[in-house]
């Protein structure tokens, strides 16, 4: 998969393989807490509706993993924000067909005359 590109951005822009893959692993990683949260949010509100004492008091450390979770996500979309600006600015900047190689840098082609 190193090397290859991908067509994805809708413009003509190509990403490299490597880039993808991390877009991919982050996208992994963001959906597996959001799976958790929810488990999180069923676990609070059935111990919200029970109104046992002990089950509201393990509201708190629940509600905070859950404000934890949700700032771990807002971390990973600001890096991948960041990580998407990076490579379309690396791609516009050093590379007119607009293609990034896995170690980050433009590869240059040469355009054929039609």
């Amino acid at each position: 998969m190193e090397g290859d590109t991908f067509a994805g951005l809708g413009n003509g822009t190509q990403i490299d393989g490597k880039v993808f893959q991390t877009f991919q692993k982050s996208f992994v990683q963001v959906q597996k807490i959001l799976d958790q949260n929810r488990l999180l949010i069923n676990e609070i509100n059935q111990n919200h509706e029970s109104k046992i004492p002990d089950n509201l008091s393990r509201n708190v450390g629940l509600i905070r993993e859950l404000n934890n979770n949700i700032r771990r996500v807002v971390d990973l979309y600001a890096d991948l924000s960041t990580s998407f600006t990076k490579s379309v600015e690396a791609s516009s900047e050093g590379d007119s067909s607009g293609a990034l190689r896995s170690d980050g840098k433009a590869g240059h082609k040469r355009n054929r005359p039609a």
